[in-house]
């Protein structure tokens, strides 16, 4: 290993770059593990894929799916990158793969959490990166024929209005380009939080009631679960099945809090950037194998 380490260094000063430090040496051959374990276990990943898949198809899928999109900046640290940019295109080029996977299993629904309100707090080079994966992936999506192949309407749920106007303009166009598809739902949550969802539908009801001329009281009294499902940015009427959060934390942080009251939840350890559709075959096979019983 010595040998191969001298001979690495010299080549490198003589392309004119510094030589890896131990740490860097260290990552490398970590990596190079990685691959070559992956390269062993490949096929029988694909076997064991492949049995998954067909268990999946026997029983009913969930009809809507709703993904909490984690560990993109620790997936972005593991493999030395630092630009916010680049770390958040890589999660949102795994969008295609879950199109595609949602269509294999005829899922109809997908919502994808892709930006908190709180998210937007973060710095402002974080901030530009998450949007711009954003932007950059909604206007690949406009134009991707198998979007328009397969029918997909795509939507953008949460405070919109707080994000940039170059955002806001992306979301439109992916909007309205598939406006009247209705084969498969891709929503995008961003800029969103589900108290603040819930918040902002019992205004709604509250508003709609003063313009009816409503007194507080007969306001009040129109305040109930359908006034509020209905008000909802996702109406209730689309409550997710299941709901999967990557990276290994236990917790929804607000993710379709009211929808959410009968979904069944899978807590993957894989980070997000690094979800293969065997995590997302256990997920659905998971919900399979649970009953449900809708508080009865």
């Amino acid at each position: 290993m010595e040998q191969r380490s001298d001979v690495a260094v010299v080549a490198r000063l003589a392309a004119g770059q510094r030589p890896l430090d131990s740490e860097q040496w260290g990552r490398r051959l970590r990596r190079w593990r990685a691959l070559a374990l992956e390269a062993m276990a490949s096929p029988l990943y694909s076997a064991y894929e492949r049995r998954i898949f067909r268990e999946c198809l026997q029983r009913p899928p969930p009809r809507h799916v709703g993904i909490i999109l984690d560990g993109n900046r620790r997936h972005g640290r593991r493999s030395g990158l630092k630009d916010p940019s680049r770390i958040y295109s890589i999660g949102a080029e795994k969008l295609d793969a879950v199109l595609d996977w949602c269509g294999e299993l005829a899922i109809s629904a997908v919502t994808l959490w892709v930006c908190s309100t709180d998210n937007l707090n973060r710095s402002a080079d974080e901030v530009a990166g998450i949007l711009g994966a954003v932007e950059e992936k909604l206007r690949a999506l406009t134009e991707d024929p198998q979007i328009h192949r397969r029918r997909v309407r795509v939507q953008a749920i949460g405070r919109l209005d707080l994000l940039p106007e170059k955002t806001a303009a992306a979301i439109r166009a992916a909007r309205d380009a598939t406006a009247h598809y209705d084969a498969m739902t891709l929503t995008i949550a961003i800029a969103y939080g589900g108290r603040e969802e819930i918040v902002d539908s019992v205004r709604a009801v509250l508003c709609e009631a003063m313009r009816d001329g409503a007194s507080l009281g007969e306001a009040i009294e129109r305040i109930d679960t359908n006034a509020i499902g209905k008000n909802l940015y996702l109406s209730a009427g689309s409550d997710p099945d299941l709901i999967i959060r990557t990276s290994g934390e236990v917790r929804l942080s607000g993710f379709l809090l009211w929808q959410s009251a009968y979904s069944e939840f899978y807590f993957s350890d894989v980070l997000w950037p690094a979800f293969r559709k065997i995590d997302f075959l256990r997920a659905v096979r998971s919900f399979q194998d649970r009953k449900r019983r809708f508080g009865r």
